[in-house]
């Protein structure tokens, strides 16, 4: 593993840089890893909130209101002074419940929190579910405030019954890079695609929260993470040389994102990703690049990876190819790249054996969550591991695999929902 370390943050770069003869594609998995003397110097841009709640009329069911109101409130309580903030009702459509007066924002002080509070007091449950809509009506906060740290909370209790999925990815078309969305799904009945869908667009995090009574505090924990990631966006740039290119950038933990499709070609065999804004923490990419094969014994650079902030490159790496007939280096595999890429197949698995699960496809539905249940015990991913238990029986004996018969429904969104969520490589000997 290469390694640098400057300002505060530190690059590394794993990989098997030993190819067989012929082969042109080669991995690696960059780990960025932020300091908190970094986050502790850093000057954050202005900050905005939005909070969007789900107030259809199945939200009224086992006082998920009352505990989305609550939770609500408690995230206000958290938003520190001077951030601008919104309040959005969803329904079939989007109504900005705090402020009302057209200004689509206000700072977040003492008498703005107390306004916001009464606001809220005067929601009802009612209507219908248009994500897309929410999110129109949280683009056009996000947009009039150009230059801000945007950072949305989505709950929900249900399907996106009231538009197309055609009009929800078109939203997200044009809300993605606005502001980072995280979404909730609170009880069993909502769709973990749709909160997946939304999630993966805007660079957030979806999860469960079955008991309506645990709401308030993870919406703290939200507002306090958003807090947290007081640097602001940085940016993987990737050179690649004449004749090669990027396959694949994908992020690998603490969540799995694709970030191929985000690629702004920037000159020449140059684009750049974005990575969104950071706390002190540690994030993991693995990269992909194909390139042309060369004679073995030669060594080719395959990519300079940067990490920058701004213009400023606050860290490198380099990506390498040698061709090589020794079997016994060619054959060598990368332990972060085998481990990610086991814990996409996982991710993989685990959705496509829900969903077969669900169509009725029951043989499909078994192999896949079988396989998913090899590779959860392979990775260490024991979350997991503990989730697949409450869809399929595992035989300890020999490890064979069923579906069990009664399913909770709180069970299969939970294992759904957080397949996305990866593991670490465990520590050689662990």
């Amino acid at each position: 593993m290469s390694s640098a370390e400057n300002a505060g943050i530190s690059i590394a770069v794993d990989q098997n840089e030993f190819l067989a003869e012929g082969a042109s594609v080669v991995d690696a998995v960059l780990t960025v890893t932020t300091s908190s003397e970094l986050a502790a110097v850093a000057t954050p841009p202005p900050r905005l909130e939005i909070l969007i709640i789900d107030c259809s009329g199945s939200m009224g069911n086992k006082q998920k209101f009352e505990h989305a109101r609550t939770a609500t409130r408690t995230a206000i309580d958290e938003i520190p002074d001077g951030t601008a903030f919104a309040i959005i009702e969803g329904t079939e459509t989007a109504r900005m419940i705090y402020p009302a007066d057209g200004t689509l924002s206000a700072p977040a002080d003492r008498a703005n929190r107390g306004a916001a509070r009464t606001a809220l007091g005067t929601l009802r449950p009612d209507g219908g579910t248009a994500m897309g809509s929410w999110l129109a009506l949280a683009r056009q906060v996000a947009a009039a405030h150009p230059g801000a740290q945007a950072h949305a909370i989505l709950l929900t209790d249900g399907k996106n019954e009231h538009e197309t999925p055609q009009q929800l990815a078109t939203e997200l078309d044009r809300a993605e890079g606005l502001f980072v969305c995280d979404c909730r799904g609170v009880g069993a009945d909502w769709a973990a695609a749709d909160l997946h869908t939304i999630s993966a667009k805007l660079s957030g995090d979806a999860d469960l929260v079955a008991d309506p009574k645990d709401l308030a505090r993870d919406f703290a924990a939200m507002m306090r993470s958003s807090t947290a990631r007081v640097i602001p966006e940085l940016t993987l740039r990737v050179w690649t040389p004449v004749g090669a290119r990027v396959r694949m950038v994908k992020q690998v933990a603490p969540v799995l994102e694709d970030l191929t499709a985000r690629r702004a070609d920037t000159g020449a065999q140059v684009g750049e990703y974005p990575l969104s804004s950071w706390a002190a923490e540690e994030r993991e990419y693995h990269v992909q690049i194909e390139l042309e094969p060369a004679a073995p014994g030669r060594e080719k650079l395959a990519a300079r990876l940067s990490v920058l902030a701004g213009e400023e490159i606050l860290g490198q790496g380099l990506v390498r190819a040698v061709w090589t007939t020794d079997t016994t280096l060619s054959t060598r595999i990368s332990t972060r790249v085998a481990h990610y890429t086991g814990q996409v197949e996982l991710a993989q698995a685990v959705q496509e054996g829900l969903a077969a699960r669900r169509s009725g496809d029951l043989s499909t539905a078994t192999a896949k969550l079988r396989r998913a249940v090899e590779l959860a015990a392979a990775s260490g991913h024991e979350a997991t591991a503990k989730l697949l238990r409450g869809v399929v029986e595992v035989d300890d004996r020999d490890g064979t695999v069923k579906l069990r018969g009664q399913v909770a429904a709180a069970d299969e969104l939970a294992l759904d929902i957080r397949s996305t969520k990866t593991a670490r490589v465990r520590p050689e000997g662990g």
